[in-house]
């Protein structure tokens, strides 16, 4: 009889892990760092903590973490996706970041063998149907007192102004294609009750909007290249035709229409939510 626990693996990220798809993480990545870094200094993380970072992917949370914590720090981050973590290796390599250790597992169920002062995530929970039990997991891995980082998306604050067809067509689709792979498009607006939920004390919440000009490439490339990473789902699950989403020309339509009318767009909000360990 083998008495060892298997645990099921965790659900897929329907975006992938393909090159198209690590660009545009990386594209991503950039836009949001500000955002990200203005929300983790609002949870106080600070220098000498030990940190654990959920779902690092391509390891952009990790280093800004390990700039925060600083060498009297520590920073461990996890992933079950090896491409990822060899990628986030180099990245950390490169920048001479000696206080973070890259660790594959599955975030929903990792325990270290020590507590940590905080742990963070970010995009994490958006693609996970059990973030309320993978949130009290890892509360339990924190000494008390310690902090819980939560840092979403909101895609349904996501908009034009004045509306542009093209893009309030791309925003659909890419609600229902997260909703229909199972992940929650809207977590962000929902993260101080979910970290409630599960245990958190004090939490607080707030959330950054960015705002992109008609004329800037930005904005066309960011929604084209979500639209791209989904459109093996809408396609699957009906929600659009290969000939309605018209990949090849979808980023230039959306420029050319949002140049037309001088909108302004409005990416998805950026939320953060953090509490505490009681005890």
């Amino acid at each position: 009889m083998n008495d060892q626990v298997v645990v099921p693996e965790g659900p897929t990220y329907v975006l992938g892990s393909g090159a198209p798809e690590l660009a545009r993480l990386e594209r991503q990545a950039e836009a949001i760092a500000q955002p990200t870094l203005a929300l983790l200094r609002a949870a106080d993380i600070a220098p000498g903590m030990r940190v654990l970072d959920l779902g690092t992917g391509l390891g952009h949370v990790s280093l800004l973490l390990a700039d925060l914590v600083g060498a009297e720090g520590e920073v461990v981050a996890v992933d079950r996706d090896p491409t990822m973590l060899a990628l986030a290796e180099e990245r950390r390599a490169a920048a001479g970041a000696a206080n973070v250790r890259y660790v594959e597992g599955d975030v929903r169920h990792y325990r270290d063998d020590e507590p940590f002062d905080a742990v963070v995530e970010r995009l994490v929970l958006f693609h996970l149907p059990d973030a309320v039990d993978v949130v009290r997991h890892h509360l339990g891995g924190l000494r008390p007192g310690g902090t819980f980082v939560a840092i979403d998306f909101d895609v349904g604050a996501a908009r034009c102004e004045p509306p542009v067809p093209v893009i309030s067509t791309a925003l659909a689709w890419i609600m229902a294609g997260f909703r229909a792979a199972h992940a929650d498009p809207t977590i962000g607006s929902r993260l101080a009750g979910l970290l409630a939920e599960a245990g958190v004390a004090g939490v607080a919440t707030f959330g950054i909007q960015g705002y992109v000009a008609p004329d800037d490439p930005s904005g066309p490339v960011m929604v084209a290249g979500v639209v791209a990473s989904l459109a093996p789902q809408l396609v699957a699950a009906g929600i659009a035709t290969e000939a309605e989403i018209d990949l090849p020309t979808l980023q230039a339509r959306i420029a050319e229409e949002v140049q037309a009318a001088s909108a302004v767009l409005l990416p998805p909000t950026l939320v953060g939510a953090f509490g505490r360990r009681g005890g």
